[in-house]
Formats: structure tokens, sequence, C-alpha cells
């Protein structure tokens, strides 16, 4: 990710961070509160005209886990960058807990954490050490940040490496004390920034739990980036799919899934793949959810048996090939939507 300020590991923006009161003061009876992150009409457009996103809009509300989701040059770290306060927007507004990214730079900041795809840890550090800098540089006081340092070393599996260097640390250990540095400051919103990318599988299905256990601890708003499908399944309570710099749809995973059904067909044919899927459609074997992609035909089953929708494909005089049935996923989604692919 280019244009991109430090975060929190800089100097620090105070002495102290700004007082909570202005943050988080009480609305009037008949004020509505504010979400806790609120994107409206949000771009940015890098030197050359390079427009990495493209008026966004969304909400996130108080204690919701919320999933950016699509490939690698989608915008979902440029997004990450201007409602963390490092990218300047060139457009519209963002806003957390209803303080302005742009106008009101230093109180967003003291509400939120990030965890960037690149670590941020001193390596010649060791673990307590790197918390404990990061303590004092917002502001905590030095007994109630060895109590934070303590409760998140136990939440997240820390306790015997925190006396180690950073530089013994295995990538999921390093990700674990990431996530604990960001937590320091107890901030209201946390945003995670493709966490386990570059993590082998086990680690990273270790790491997923420690999310989860994250926001069943800390009882926070948490908003991630991720192109890993399963992430934004188990994780998420609802996502949004990016494509070019564009929010393509939103919804939770189930519903996002339900629209394509509970199963689908998908098989190869042979020459003019748009011209079998309207022979299908003709034949009512296909409704305006299937779509074609290259030489690929997904259909969705809807309510018809798979064995005889099969049968009457093989019928079509469309010289199928690979017939498979199998449950839709975020991917299928997205290749609707998009005609490319989320996972690599």
């Amino acid at each position: 990710m280019t244009e991109r300020a430090p975060h929190q590991s800089a100097a620090p923006l105070a002495a102290t961070n700004p007082p909570r009161a202005v943050a988080s003061a009480t609305p009037a009876p008949h004020e509505r509160p504010p979400s806790a992150v609120e994107v409206h009409a949000l771009t940015k457009t890098y030197p050359g005209g390079v427009e990495a996103v493209r008026g966004i809009d969304f909400d996130v509300e108080v204690g919701e886990v919320f999933g950016l989701l699509g490939p690698n040059g989608a915008g979902k770290s440029t997004t990450i960058g201007m409602l963390t306060t490092t990218i300047r927007p060139s457009s519209g507004t963002a806003r957390l807990a209803g303080h302005d990214v742009a106008s009101a730079p230093l109180i967003a900041r003291s509400l939120s954490s990030v965890v960037f795809q690149e670590a941020v840890v001193d390596v010649g550090l060791s673990g307590r050490a790197n918390l404990q800098l990061h303590a004092r540089l917002w502001g905590v006081g030095v007994a109630v940040g060895e109590r934070r340092i303590a409760d998140l070393s136990d939440g997240l599996g820390l306790g015997e490496l925190l006396d180690r260097p950073v530089a013994t640390y295995s990538g999921g250990q390093r990700r674990r004390l990431e996530i604990a540095r960001a937590l320091i400051s107890r901030p209201r919103v946390l945003f995670l920034d493709e966490p386990t990318v570059g993590l082998d599988p086990l680690i990273r299905h270790e790491l997923l739990d420690v999310i989860a256990d994250v926001r069943r601890r800390e009882e926070m708003t948490i908003l991630l980036t991720t192109h890993y499908l399963e992430e934004a399944e188990r994780l998420c309570d609802r996502v949004a799919i990016m494509h070019e710099g564009e929010i393509v749809a939103l919804d939770t995973p189930a519903r996002l899934l339900a629209g394509l059904g509970s199963e689908i067909v998908e098989f190869r044919v042979d020459g003019d793949a748009p011209a079998a899927l309207m022979r299908l459609r003709s034949l009512g074997l296909a409704n305006d959810d299937a779509f074609a992609i290259g030489a690929r035909l997904t259909i969705p089953l809807r309510e018809r048996a798979a064995a005889d929708t099969i049968a009457a494909i093989a019928a079509a005089d469309i010289a199928p090939s690979n017939l498979a049935t199998r449950t839709p996923s975020l991917d299928d989604v997205y290749l609707r939507l998009t005609g490319t692919r989320i996972a690599a």
C-alpha cells in the first residue's frame, strides 16, 4: 500500500489521548447514536489519475464485524488508509463515532487502532517492551498498561513469549503481538488489513480463533479486509464486496450466498458459452442468475433436482463436459457480479 503515514507507532499525537468525553458524549434522547463507521461517497484518486476508490458508501454499527472482501487491487487497503487518517480522501466523507477523519483526525485516531499488512513491531525489542512502548506513546499509565499487557498476553496466548526478542517469533506469533499492540489503547474501532496474509493455513486458522475471541472479550467494532473467503464467512456479520474501487454488493454472507441458492451445477462447453447459456435459458434450465465465464457455465439449481437438470443439460445439444454440482461460495457471488475471481 502506498501513501501511508505511521498510525499509532510514530510519535504520539499528544501527551495523553484526546479526552474520551469528547468522543463518547451521550446523544440527546431524540438523536440516534452515530454508527461506529460512516462512509459516504468516499473517493481516492492518486497522482496520474489512478482511481483506487470510486465513491463508496457503507455504515458499520457499534459492535459489528464488517468485512471488505475482494482481490488485491480492489481498493480495500486504500479504504482502510483513509479511515485511519494515513491517506487523505480525494472527496466524500468518512466518520468514526461521528468524527470526520479529515477535519478531526486526532480524535478519529484516538478512537481506533490498526493492524496493517506489514509488521510494525520492533523486532530488536522483546514483545513486552513493544507493548510498554506503545502504551507510553498513547498516554496509558504504567500500572494500567501492565494490567492490560497481562490481560492481552493471556487472551492472545503470548504469555510465554513476552520476554523474548520479537526477532525469534514466528509469523503467527508476531501477528498476535501486533493485535495486542493495537488493543493496548482500548480502541472503539479495530481495523485489520489482511490480518492473515502470508501465514500458513494452520496458523491462519488459529489466528481467526484469536480474532473471534478478541471480539467477544473486548466488545469492540472490527473492520477487516480480506481476500480469503472463509475469513469473511467465519468472522463477518456483513460483507461489502469490492471490485475496482467500487462496492458491488453488501449484505450478510448468508444472504449473499442465498442469492445463488443452496446448490449449483457447473460445466464446460465447447464453442460459444454465452450462446449455450441463452439456449439453456430458452429451455427453462437456467434463470437470470446463471452466468458464463470463459468456457465455464454456472447454473444455480434453485428448486430443480440436480439429476434431472444434469440429464436435461446433457441432452440440450451444447456438448457439456466436466459436469459437477456443489454448494455456492462467495467466490461464485463475486464471479457473477464481476466476471473475475476473488481467490487467486
